[in-house]
């Protein structure tokens, strides 16, 4: 049977790869940031090599700059090519796991260090936008976590304990108010956090990239890592091109390329997708998230809707996309089932991801010696934690003091189930689009 699945799993792969930035991504499309960068043609030496042009890299060369460090930055496509510009741009506060969990996982000191930095980091986020003034349409009415059945509601009841407890302005609503939040009269309430709310995820992205450019970060795109040197700095190699620093980031996540003295970070491989609308009709845009948050649901194969500036809607969930139009199929029934108003409303854009999941559903913080730093697993939580981890990074690689990160970061990083069980992640998002709401 395992067999099966990972064999299921690398047909599927092997159908898409590699993923491609196309007018089919809503982002693209949309991107109001219009960041490039050139070809890295030279040797240089610098104080910090990044790599990898997400969040969490760019979030790190932005801090960087700002400290008057010399920073070079290697992306091996465009910036936001990867997760960050296929992100659902949800800008959350904390993990997906609740407090507690994180609290029982990591300890009780180190639990409360790593919540209390994540529970900042939607604050972070919307201060650097307003601060570089990145044109990422953002929108900070908070997020909705939708419950789709009775044990869902039960769920978000022990989350809303756990976050009022901490002081969080969180809300609990009960079906009556999650109809008025939604304008879908399918869940049993919603847990509502006010500290969250949604951006355009590429832009994002490349504002952060332009804001670390204009002080002083060197950015170079389509330049992939060829081979990675230690001695006493780093040296970082690529088919044109070469940097020496005596520090480095590895921020690459899920779509780390493979390179000569880098170990690619296992992680279950997770892959997400969404389709948008067109811009919905005045009076369908003032019934349907009316406020503009974004939404979630406690589905086991979860399921994310939200509008973007045009008032287009979008649909997200788990899967792989595939030729036979499996999920598409599911989309539409969905989108009848929750909104009945949009039903039969066509999709214009879509688009998929992959997602770096640990094992444990925490990030990892892996030193690779020398003041070298390797950052992987927000199990699709990219946007407020990358920005936080990705400016913490920057300060312990540059002082050399790893206590100012708000994870301890371990030598030693394995998951030899990780292949199974996307396998069984994937089946399972396959079985429930397949039969589900027909």
């Amino acid at each position: 049977m395992a067999a099966f699945f990972l064999s299921w799993l690398a047909l599927g792969q092997n159908r898409i790869y590699p993923f491609r930035m196309s007018d089919t991504n809503l982002w693209s499309h949309t991107c109001a940031e219009d960041f490039r960068a050139p070809k890295l043609s030279d040797n240089l030496t610098a104080d910090l090599i990044v790599v990898g042009g997400g969040f969490t890299g760019c979030s790190a060369a932005l801090e960087a700059a700002g400290q008057g460090a010399k920073v070079v930055l290697l992306e091996a496509q465009t910036i936001g090519h990867g997760g960050s510009g296929r992100n659902v741009g949800l800008v959350n506060a904390g993990l997906w796991l609740p407090p507690d969990d994180v609290m029982q996982r990591l300890g009780q000191a180190p639990g409360i260090r790593l919540n209390t930095a994540l529970a900042a980091g939607p604050e972070l986020v919307f201060d650097l936008i307003s601060e570089h003034q990145i044109e990422c349409e953002p929108v900070r009415n908070g997020t909705l976590h939708c419950a789709h059945s009775p044990a869902g509601l039960k769920d978000l009841e022990k989350r809303y304990a756990q976050q009022a407890e901490r002081k969080a302005p969180v809300a609990l609503l009960d079906a009556k108010n999650a109809f008025q939040a939604t304008g879908s009269e399918q869940f049993f309430g919603a847990l509502k956090d006010d500290r969250a709310g949604t951006i355009q995820p590429l832009a994002y992205a490349k504002g952060l990239a332009r804001a670390a450019s204009e002080r002083g970060a060197l950015i170079f795109e389509n330049t992939p890592v060829q081979q990675v040197k230690q001695s006493d700095h780093w040296i970082v190699e690529t088919a044109s091109g070469s940097i020496k620093a005596p520090a480095m980031i590895v921020a690459t996540n899920a779509y780390h390329t493979a390179a000569k003295g880098i170990v690619r970070a296992q992680m279950s491989p997770v892959h997400y997708f969404q389709l948008a609308t067109k811009p919905l009709p005045d009076k369908l845009h003032d019934k349907i998230l009316p406020n503009g948050e974004g939404c979630w649901d406690t589905g086991l194969v979860m399921t994310s809707f939200r509008k973007d500036q045009a008032g287009r809607f979008i649909l997200g969930a788990m899967g792989l996309p595939d030729t036979l139009g499996l999920h598409k199929a599911w989309a539409h029934r969905a989108l009848a089932r929750l909104f009945p108003d949009l039903s039969g409303l066509d999709f214009e854009f879509f688009w998929s991801g992959r997602i770096g999941m640990s094992k444990d559903y925490l990030p990892k913080v892996l030193s690779l010696g020398n003041n070298g730093y390797s950052m992987f697993g927000f199990s699709g939580r990219g946007i407020s934690p990358g920005t936080v981890f990705g400016q913490a990074l920057a300060k312990a690689a540059l002082s050399g003091n790893a206590n100012v990160l708000p994870l301890q970061p371990i030598t030693d990083y394995s998951d030899r189930w990780s292949a199974l069980k996307g396998a069984w992640i994937e089946t399972g998002a396959r079985l429930i689009h397949a039969l589900k709401h027909r």
